[in-house]
């Protein structure tokens, strides 16, 4: 008895979310940069960051609103894309190239991104948990363990961010 396998495309659906999420964070991106980040610098009381990098694989600027955490002169960053089982693009994109660009408000930084040592990450976490609880559900939710990224400034005589 043979059984017959139909190939089901799931490639739309996602292709549809990836539209709206570029929608989405393309609106967020333009009003903030609009604004000085006074629109889309904040999300309750988290603060919300630009963060631009280069696509792997396009080799395209990209740009992605993210809640941070100052640590020092370090910006905290946390690739848990919702608790997917996949890192977020942004996240693969700085392995790549870890050179990138943040905005916060109307200054821009170029940083280097790595990712957190375990101790770094078991001091870091906790702090980002309380910053933003729902990283904590996002830990549960997937089976892969969430990145902390570190993102510390290339030229401190830019005059940083403060």
């Amino acid at each position: 008895m043979s059984v017959d396998h139909q190939t089901v495309d799931t490639s739309r659906p996602a292709r549809k979310t990836n539209k709206a999420q570029r929608f989405f964070t393309g609106t967020h991106a333009f009003f903030y940069r609009l604004s000085g980040g006074k629109l889309g610098g904040r999300l309750g009381k988290n603060p919300v960051l630009l963060l631009n990098t280069t696509g792997r694989k396009t080799g395209q600027k990209r740009t992605t609103p993210l809640l941070y955490l100052r640590d020092g002169d370090d910006l905290i960053l946390v690739a848990s894309d919702g608790g997917a089982p996949k890192h977020p693009v942004w996240w693969l994109n700085l392995q790549a190239k870890p050179e990138a660009e943040v905005e916060i408000g109307r200054k821009k930084l170029r940083v280097t991104a790595r990712q957190a040592d375990a101790a770094e990450r078991e001091r870091l976490w906790p702090l980002l948990v309380a910053m933003y609880g729902s990283y904590a559900e996002y830990q549960k939710k997937t089976t892969r363990e969430i990145p902390v990224v570190i993102l510390h400034p290339q030229d401190q005589a830019e005059g940083g961010l403060r």
